[in-house]
């Protein structure tokens, strides 16, 4: 979601830009909170040692560093059978206290080799279809970009989810290109919608050879763990099954409403299937496109709307009944809510607010040049802002009903030609869709009977 044509960064402004999109991917900074995380249980193990030492005997020296053991390897460790006894019944704390450190530590180093090794294998397939394809190689040529400087900055942006590519089109003057649509489209779903579904199974087969503590106490432990990225094995396999259906849908909304349409003119058939595909896979999170969106079906709009509102793990899971009347227990329990709780609203409700908020300060423009400004084109706007998606209908001189000469048309978003007011308001929208997580559960408070 631009409002710069790409184009006009320089190469060290594209490395930066990298930078900047790597550490705020969310695999990153996830993995960031996993190391603080073991900080945080080494200080939580000091200061129960020292209070205990305290209390037994206020002369006494201070306690030996638990921290210090585990480096030394001196902690003592259950032996194979008891480890393989406890993992089978899921018993760990009470015979090594030390399991759930270890855990988290392997868990961090294994999302720092997931990151690294599919950013390798990402650029590596992109430089290797670039030197073996002329004709996209020649369209970075033409436009005068590094080769390695798109192919990294085009994996981190896939990868976390930014939608970002070096060239003012995006993906649409690679539209021809299915091999790297086909390179692109696993690390759209590694880096968001699918991760923690692979992240369980690169647990599990990791935990084969070796760790096999950790491995089944990650398994087992997914809550205690304390990792949002990390879920049960019956919820990681409906996730995956929830985005392959999504993307299945989407695929055959798509294929019905665009086939013979313009917005696929000048590709064969076997171009539109992985087109549509591609398209379809980055309606949940990723934005990139090798179609206009102005130009395609209001009803596909529609569906793409809906789809970025979705957080990325939203997932079709089904609960037993026990479940429920649990779950219906819990709820009574908390049902004497703080009156600040109660004035939170939910997701939808703020972005209703924000709409309306963007429709007051582009009115002027909303009567004067509707169909660029029509209320539709917001809508896709604002919640591809909140679901930090990029998707953008555009703007165009020729949908003006007073034409302006002095109107020259430019490859960036439609809030490129928002005022600053309604500017300001997105840039909050896509900070509070960045931080929607903390507030999920907002709105309980308003009943609708």
């Amino acid at each position: 979601m631009s409002t710069v044509e790409m184009e006009v960064f320089s190469n060290g402004q594209l490395i930066v830009m990298t930078v900047l999109m790597f550490v705020g991917g969310e695999v990153f900074t996830s993995m960031v909170g996993l190391h603080l995380k073991r900080s945080k249980i080494i200080r939580t193990w000091k200061s129960e040692a020292i209070v205990e030492s305290v209390e037994s005997d206020p002369r006494s020296p201070p306690p030996f560093d638990p921290s210090d053991q585990i480096e030394l390897n001196i902690v003592t460790i259950p032996e194979p059978g008891l480890a393989r006894f406890e993992s089978q019944h899921n018993i760990f704390s009470s015979y090594d206290p030390f399991l759930k450190y270890d855990s988290i530590k392997f868990l961090g180093f294994l999302v720092l080799g997931y990151l690294v090794v599919i950013h390798i294998l990402g650029v590596t397939s992109v430089l290797i279809y670039l030197a073996l394809v002329s004709s996209a190689k020649d369209v970075l040529r033409n436009k005068g970009i590094k080769t390695f400087t798109f192919a990294v900055f085009t994996i981190v942006s896939t990868f976390a989810s930014c939608g970002f590519v070096p060239t003012n089109e995006n993906m649409m003057v690679f539209g021809k290109n299915s091999g790297l649509l086909w390179i692109l489209i696993p690390q759209v779903l590694f880096g968001n919608t699918l991760f923690p579904s692979c992240l369980r199974f690169l647990i599990w087969v990791v935990g084969k050879k070796i760790k096999k503590e950790e491995s089944n106490y990650l398994l087992n432990h997914t809550t205690e763990a304390g990792y949002l990225h990390l879920l049960p094995s019956l919820h990681s396999v409906f996730l995956a099954a929830t985005v392959f259906g999504f993307i299945l849908l989407g695929f055959i909304i798509f294929c019905s409403l665009e086939w013979n349409s313009a917005a696929l003119s000048g590709l064969n058939t076997y171009q539109k299937v992985v087109g549509i595909l591609f398209q379809c896979v980055n309606a949940r999170h990723t934005g990139e496109t090798i179609v206009d969106l102005s130009t395609i079906a209001p009803a596909i709009l529609v569906f793409f709307v809906v789809m970025m509102y979705l957080p990325p793990y939203t997932s079709f899971l089904p609960i037993k009944r026990d479940e429920q009347s649990q779950l219906e227990s819990e709820g009574k329990k908390k049902q004497r809510e703080t009156f600040a709780e109660n004035l939170i609203f939910s997701q939808l409700s703020y972005l209703v607010i924000f709409i309306v908020l963007i429709c007051i300060t582009e009115r002027k423009s909303l009567k004067e040049d509707p169909i660029n400004f029509s209320v539709l084109n917001i809508i896709v706007e604002v919640i591809s802002a909140y679901g930090n998606v990029g998707f953008t209908t555009g703007y165009s001189c020729e949908r003006q009903l007073r034409p302006d000469p002095n109107c020259v048309n430019k490859w960036y978003g439609f809030s490129g030609k928002w005022s600053d007011e309604g500017k300001v308001i997105l840039i909050i929208v896509m900070f509070f869709g960045r931080l929607k997580k903390f507030n999920m559960n907002g709105g309980r408070a308003w009943k609708l009977l």
